[in-house]
């Protein structure tokens, strides 16, 4: 009997079937789906923030978290998916006028106040704070240091091991928007370096070599030459150790072996890593781990990501 073949799935839900069912009543424009699933979510920090920020995609082109706050207006996880949404219509618009492009700075005001009202109806999430430090991002000559402390402090205070929240730093401090690669790497390899074993924090270093390379291909832009010299982004000496310190500090530190829809991506983000660094004692156990579930970025980054997400696995003799 022949083998089935191999096809990966990209699930936008990341396999959390409540928030695919929720998701589809923002089709529809009923709400009531969204307000059970993030008051059955609860406090668990991780799953509330994935299903705020994938609600949030889902409702920025529709006016369905309006709809919500129209019927309860005082409703604090209301107020949370709406600071969230806020934000992601910020970047659809920053997106659609093209890199470099400012945007209506109203708009962007409108997100923060969106963020800052949300933190004060729900006093203990620290998702409105991530929101408000990922729109940051998108002023021209982003927010006053003090300012970006103060926000980071906030978050940190509530949830102090956050990939995502020191991802939006992350994101801030690099070379595409606010900061240098030396500093996106600092503030990377710091959090990693306080992080508890089992934490997924030393992943960080390796969203910073992807969002390095992006930027060295936005900056090679179509020169052949220094699109070869790339090659060896993901296998030098400092790329191969920091994918076996993560490992180390997050994978073998692991003591739940389940993997949440919360953390596919940053597991996806440190099989590609392992992978391109040619690491099949490392890729090989976390492509297994991850079975059929891929995450379009980064795998997207160095080509097709379906193609890639396959063609490793059978680099690899991966058998499930």
């Amino acid at each position: 009997m022949a083998r089935d073949r191999f096809t990966p799935e990209f699930d936008p839900d990341c396999g959390d079937v409540p928030l695919t069912t929720a998701r589809q009543d923002i089709v529809i424009g009923r709400w009531q789906g969204l307000r059970e699933l993030l008051r059955a979510t609860g406090p668990d920090w991780l799953a509330r923030g994935h299903r705020v920020r994938t609600l949030a995609q889902a409702c920025a082109g529709s006016s369905t978290v309006e709809s919500w706050l129209a019927a309860e207006p005082h409703n604090g996880d209301a107020l949370v998916l709406r600071a969230a949404t806020e934000t992601a219509r910020a970047f659809n618009l920053a997106i659609a006028a093209g890199r470099g492009m400012p945007i209506d700075q109203r708009r962007i005001d409108a997100a923060v106040m969106a963020c800052l009202q949300a933190s004060e109806a729900f006093v203990d999430d620290p998702t409105p704070w991530i929101s408000l430090i990922s729109v940051a991002r998108l002023y021209p000559a982003g927010v006053r240091r003090q300012e970006l402390g103060r926000w980071w402090d906030e978050l940190h205070a509530r949830d102090p091991y956050s990939v995502e929240g020191h991802l939006q730093v992350l994101h801030y401090y690099s070379s595409r928007w606010h900061g240098s690669n030396g500093l996106m790497y600092d503030f990377a390899r710091d959090a990693a370096g306080v992080a508890p074993p089992g934490s997924a924090l030393p992943v960080l270093v390796q969203y910073a070599r992807v969002e390095e390379y992006r930027a060295a291909v936005d900056a090679a832009d179509g020169d052949r030459k220094a699109s070869v010299g790339l090659g060896q982004h993901w296998k030098h000496d400092g790329a191969v150790s920091d994918v076996r310190r993560t490992w180390q500090r997050w994978i073998v530190g692991r003591s739940d072996p389940t993997v949440h829809p919360g953390e596919l991506r940053d597991l996806n983000y440190l099989a590609h890593a392992a992978c391109l660094a040619g690491l099949a004692e490392v890729a090989v156990p976390l492509l297994r781990m991850l079975d059929r579930r891929g995450t379009r970025a980064p795998w997207s980054y160095t080509g097709e990501a379906e193609q890639q997400f396959t063609k490793w696995r059978k680099e690899f003799r991966v058998r499930t």
